[in-house]
């Protein structure tokens, strides 16, 4: 491998690229390896859709500096020798748990990055930040500085389908379109999103007006109804009762919890990424998109979630309280 940097320049902005032909994901009998140039050039292909789903959202990014086959670690603080044009915003721990993680730990402020801008993909990519994780809340508008997670309130609602053994997307797409026709009894308009690994979410934009503690609820009676009228559908996250059901994740509409982003790569065997899909495409043929596919599917058919979860769509609706 060449060591030697790259100093590219994206609008004005000045990034260090090193290693571009590490191997990120390995290739197989059939297929080539997906290097480091190839993920910066997927991340600048699908830009202009995944930036507006980043902006004002703080970034926990998972990387995987030797690739795939090598350790991973989560990142929350922005790291040293993160470039000066790189937006930060310190944010208060809730107190229930670390965002991205599942374990509880001591609130205490972390510094997020931001990003803003296709130089701040080209910045993470480079490091090896293969997938991008974000909260269902953005800051609000101009916030640059210290910010409180329990005063946010969620933009969007997501339910994550998580496939048990035995259970796969086309059992996600069926699901889909049940929890659908819910959120659609109460006015929300949903879209399907391939995660990159097994199963799928779907998000729907709601008003911003609720906290996190109400979307959370609602997400959780919604699972709980579909898990009481369905024999296949769980909404008990232990994993002795997975087999043969797909679970229906309401968890991460909590505050302090993240999901994949919209067009984020998947740190998995395969060089696949988390795509928003239409509902016709869903059954019992749906596939995960390679990073290509992703990247080809963006340029000829746009963006599923364009002007519905984007910065300057209009708020979607206020969910029912009991």
């Amino acid at each position: 491998m060449d060591p030697t940097p790259q100093v590219i320049e994206i609008a004005g902005r000045r990034v260090r690229l090193t290693h571009l032909d590490r191997e990120l994901w390995p290739g197989g009998p059939a297929t080539r390896a997906t290097t480091k140039a190839e993920l910066v050039g997927y991340v600048l292909d699908v830009a202009p859709a995944q930036l507006p789903q980043l902006a004002g959202r703080p970034v926990t990014r998972v990387r995987w500096p030797q690739g795939v086959t090598g350790p991973r670690f989560f990142e929350k603080n922005a790291p040293s020798g993160t470039p000066r044009w790189v937006r930060t915003v310190e944010v208060e721990g809730s107190g229930g748990g670390r965002w991205g993680s599942s374990q509880d730990d001591d609130a205490g402020p972390v510094s997020y990055p931001l990003v803003d801008d296709e130089a701040g993909l080209v910045w993470l990519a480079n490091l090896s930040a293969l997938e991008l994780h974000t909260p269902q809340w953005r800051l609000p508008s101009g916030v640059d500085g210290p910010a409180h997670s329990r005063q946010q309130h969620p933009d969007r609602l997501v339910v994550d389908l998580d496939p048990g053994p035995g259970t796969g997307l086309a059992e996600c797409s069926e699901l889909a379109v049940l929890v659908a026709e819910r959120l659609a009894d109460d006015g929300l308009t949903a879209v399907p999103v391939t995660s990159g690994s097994k199963g799928m979410q779907l998000y729907a934009p709601i008003s911003g007006a609720q906290g996190a503690d109400v979307v959370s609820a609602y997400a959780k009676r919604l699972a709980e109804g579909l898990a009481k009228d369905v024999a296949w559908v769980t909404a008990v996250m232990a994993k002795d009762v997975r087999r043969g059901r797909v679970l229906l994740d309401w968890s991460q509409n909590n505050g302090a919890k993240t999901t994949i982003t919209p067009w984020s790569p998947r740190g998995r065997d395969h060089p696949q990424a988390a795509v928003p899909r239409r509902w016709d495409e869903l059954g019992d043929d749906l596939f995960q998109l390679s990073l290509s596919e992703a990247a080809e599917r963006f340029a000829t058919e746009g963006d599923p979630l364009a002007g519905v979860l984007t910065p300057d769509a209009p708020p979607g609706p206020r969910l029912p309280e009991p």
